[in-house]
């Protein structure tokens, strides 16, 4: 039947979504009921069902395939991603999505896609260029202060990564926004590693520690992003040690082969991070458990070592004796030997005196005062030239000598002296000034708490014989009260006295009324 008919009335007639979507699939099925399809998988999905479902791809197209439960576990080979195929069966439509698929019945492998050769050849370059090296690696700090995520900031990948950080260790996280997939992924991965690296440590905006570049899982073309050289390049060049988490753990990408440590997921690169807090705290406290014990059982046994070694040592009487014994055999012998050494020495000299006479001697002076008389000849020239040479040296000297230097020098130190008096003067100014507002200071509290301006406010002070009168029974047992005011003092039985006293005695406690 033709969907599209003219009615009788000229009106087009009316499909219900089934019938359209039945109309397609018959049509579909009915012109390639047989295909053979070359192509690169693309992604691979493998549920629980035991279903596998694929895309094919080119340059320019995709289509989704399906290949049932039975048809896969025949299969040789399995598909896996980024081989080129060849896939025979049939074109069908999926009405629940109004999409079309292929239904695989045989996949052969037809060689290496052609992304997936792009790539090999890439990682052979950058290997060969040594950027794989293990030596090259940098260690990843045991505990980071600041850690810098690259990473969509949209994603479920950077809540999972604070998330698993605020569960082991909260640190302080800088997220640098990037594309994680498509055109811009790439260069803007690459400028966010380089400029977390151009940061200044301990700056405004201090540089991370450590660095994650994280994505979650996605086919080779979600991915391919990762795989380009300018990635790879600016991962190899961080001097911050670097975390890629970048696809499930299955993927691979070139980042991770660059890359100081690979996580296979993000939530494992938070992990890798960082570690656990309340283990670090219970390693510390057996640590110390640990120090304490054996501090405890080495001190124990140097203790019972040093007990031990003070039993085999004698007692302190047995070291004595010996000395003292000693001490008094030569106590003994003393007056003996100083007795014959006096004697030898008493022989030595009668020996030496009898080869002393007064012509030896007499010889030996004449010798002398010949040898001094011949240099005392020739000590007056040699005074002589020497007062020469200083007389001439001085009068080369004299000429260098001249009091304008010392004047100079008089003339500044006196310009100095007058400056500093001059600041002296100002500072002793200063001071007195701020002396004396402080002195008017506490002069005008001293009044304005003394008990005068307390009168002015309208008490008195009542004195009886000479004492303030603090109660009525005291006023009463008086014989004369003086009561006084602001304005002056007023005598009971007498006259008021508008006089003010030059030295008032300060009222005592409770005298005001």
């Amino acid at each position: 039947m033709d969907l599209i008919d003219d009615g009788p009335e000229g009106n087009t007639p009316e499909f219900s979504v089934s019938e359209l979507s039945g109309a397609v699939k018959r049509v579909i099925e009915g012109e390639f009921g047989f295909v053979r399809v070359r192509g690169e998988v693309g992604r691979v999905s493998r549920p629980r069902s035991g279903h596998v479902y694929l895309d094919l791809k080119d340059d320019r197209s995709v289509i989704s395939g399906v290949m049932w439960k039975g048809v896969a576990a025949r299969l040789q080979t399995q598909p896996e991603e980024g081989m080129e195929v060849i896939a025979t069966g049939r074109l069908t439509t999926f009405p629940g999505q109004s999409k079309y698929q292929i239904v695989i019945e045989d996949i052969r492998p037809a060689g290496a896609g052609a992304l997936m050769a792009m790539l090999e050849k890439r990682k052979a370059a950058l290997q060969a260029e040594g950027l794989f090296a293990p030596e090259r690696k940098k260690r990843l700090p045991y505990l980071p202060a600041i850690i810098g995520v690259v990473t969509s900031p949209s994603g479920a990948v950077i809540r999972d990564i604070l998330h698993r950080l605020r569960d082991r260790f909260p640190r302080k996280v800088l997220i640098w926004p990037v594309a994680v997939q498509g055109a811009k992924c790439a260069p803007e991965v690459a400028r966010a590693i380089e400029g977390f690296n151009r940061l200044t440590p301990g700056g405004a905006l201090p540089r991370p520690d450590l660095l994650i570049v994280a994505r979650g899982g996605g086919s080779v073309e979600d991915l391919w992003g990762f795989n380009e050289e300018v990635v790879a390049r600016a991962a190899a060049a961080s001097d911050i040690p670097l975390i890629s988490a970048v696809g499930h753990e299955t993927d691979t990408t070139l980042i991770d082969f660059v890359s100081d440590r690979r996580a296979p997921t993000p939530t494992a690169a938070a992990e890798l991070a960082v570690p656990v807090r309340m283990e670090l705290i219970g390693a510390v406290r057996d640590f110390g458990t640990r120090m304490e014990r054996a501090m405890s059982q080495r001190l124990e046994v140097r203790g019972q070592r040093l007990r031990d070694l003070s039993r085999a040592l004698p007692r302190p009487e047995e070291l004595l004796d010996g000395p003292r014994q000693r001490l008094d055999l030569h106590g003994e012998r003393l007056p003996l030997a100083l007795s014959r050494s006096v004697e030898r020495r008493k022989l030595h000299l009668s020996e030496t005196a009898g080869s002393l006479r007064p012509g030896v001697l007499t010889r030996a002076i004449a010798v002398e005062q010949r040898r001094l008389e011949d240099r005392a000849a020739r000590l007056a020239p040699a005074l002589a030239r020497l007062v020469a040479a200083r007389r001439e040296a001085l009068g080369r000297r004299a000429d260098r000598l001249s009091p304008r230097q010392v004047t100079r020098e008089i003339a500044v130190g006196q310009e100095r002296l007058a400056g500093l008096t001059r600041r002296l003067d100002e500072a002793m100014t200063a001071r007195q000034g701020e002396k004396r507002r402080k002195l008017d200071a506490l002069m005008r509290l001293h009044e304005t708490l003394g008990y005068r301006e307390t009168l002015r406010r309208g008490y008195a002070v009542v004195r009886g014989d000479g004492h303030v009168v603090t109660t009525r029974a005291a006023a009463e047992g008086a014989t004369g009260l003086e009561i006084e005011f602001a304005d002056g003092t007023l005598k009971l039985g007498g006259r008021s006295s508008p006089r003010k006293s030059a030295k008032p005695k300060p009222p005592e406690q409770g005298s005001l009324f």
